[in-house]
């Protein structure tokens, strides 16, 4: 730095009269001035020199940061624009308030396509039959895999759960006098199956035992068409067509009687299926509007707080956390039927993803987490990877 020329350009160097220069000679001698005396120069600061090293052996983790490059960028992440695989889905029924997909821990992906559960095992590629239902029982309403992904849960119209093994391709017993109507959504916790029915009730089913109900939650007054518990398995979320999402405590799980919720939300505005528990925060919980609202709203469930809400255009009919990302995928109805990728927290855009015609009712993580599957009512099932 030269303090004597910064004074000078900053006060009186840069100062010009508009009439001094009357004739060539003279403005040739000002350059000519001017290139002696340095005056060209446009910076008053310049570095130049490193930092002197750190002399002390103490402070040489300090040295150590102060000598390293800049931080690289992280480079940003590809995310493929068209699916990998496209299967057919004839016979899908396009039911906003139903549950027909779900990809199992052993990497096999069940769809219910009207009155059958077909099977497509995802490392092998192939596809198999697991059941079809009689006319009198179904159409299948909702399908959901145990943790240990052999075990598949089958909801039927005519409110009965079917499980099954698909290994053997043998049922193993059938739950019911539950509930009144139709089962629309089904949840595991380890040997507890939560089934969800269009009667509005939610009831916990132990497996193990003959007369499995252990307990009932009573809150929804329309179809439950959402169920999902948390990853630690210490709470329960519930949606439903009467717009309300619940939270319920694990605790009652042993208890053989109707419970009250641990929290009501009633912001929704249309019924909410879409449910997803954060994977990185255990008390998150992000919930989704069909098309009355059209929003995502994120919850802490300690606290009961709403912490965010973000309008996406469209109906959402389901979600998935990234298990590697702070990301957030949705998928929609009318008008684009797009798969939409956000970054959590700031809910900013990541990609939109199209190629489905018609609302794209469901959506399914590959047990690694990078891949997506989603069926839609255009009798299409996609897979791409997202994450």
């Amino acid at each position: 730095m030269d303090f004597d020329y910064a004074h000078y350009v900053l006060t009186e160097g840069r100062r010009q009269v508009k009439d001094e220069v009357t004739s060539p000679s003279r403005k040739a001698y000002m350059e000519q001035l001017a290139e002696t005396m340095n005056l060209n120069k446009t910076r008053i600061l310049a570095f130049r020199n490193k930092p002197q090293a750190l002399l002390s052996s103490n402070n040489s983790s300090v040295s150590y940061l102060l000598h390293q490059n800049p931080r690289s960028v992280k480079p940003r992440r590809y995310i493929p624009q068209t699916c990998e695989r496209t299967l057919d889905a004839p016979d899908i029924v396009d039911d906003f308030y139903l549950n027909l997909l779900d990809w199992g821990s052993a990497n096999v992906l069940a769809i219910a396509l009207g009155h059958t559960v077909y099977l497509w095992d995802a490392s092998k590629g192939s596809t198999s039959e697991l059941v079809t239902v009689d006319e009198e029982t179904g159409p299948v309403t909702s399908i959901n895999w145990a943790q240990d992904g052999y075990n598949l849960a089958v909801g039927l119209e005519n409110s009965e759960v079917q499980l099954w093994d698909s290994k053997s391709k043998r049922k193993l017993r059938t739950f019911k006098g539950g509930h009144q109507s139709g089962v629309g959504s089904l949840a595991w916790n380890n040997h507890i199956l939560t089934t969800g029915g269009m009667d509005g009730r939610v009831i916990n089913n132990d497996v193990r035992i003959r007369s499995s109900i252990v307990a009932t939650y009573v809150g929804h007054t329309q179809d439950v068409c959402g169920l999902k518990w948390s990853g630690s398995g210490q709470q329960l979320a519930s949606g439903g067509n009467d717009n309300v999402v619940h939270v319920w405590d694990h605790s009652v799980v042993s208890s053989n009687s109707t419970r009250q919720w641990l929290h009501r939300f009633e912001e929704h505005t249309s019924a909410v299926k879409a449910l997803a528990w954060c994977p990185f925060q255990s008390s998150l919980l992000a919930t989704g509007g069909g098309v009355g609202d059209m929003s995502i709203k994120f919850w802490n469930t300690h606290t009961g707080a709403c912490l965010n809400s973000v309008g996406t255009g469209s109906q959402v009919c389901s979600l998935l956390w990234s298990q590697n990302e702070r990301e957030l995928l949705s998928s929609h109805g009318f008008t684009q039927n797009q798969l939409t990728l956000w970054k959590y927290p700031s809910m900013v855009k990541m990609a939109e993803l199209t190629g489905h015609t018609s609302r794209v009712l469901h959506m399914a993580q590959s047990p690694d987490g990078c891949t997506v599957a989603s069926a839609a009512a255009d009798e299409t099932l996609s897979s791409r990877a997202i994450f």
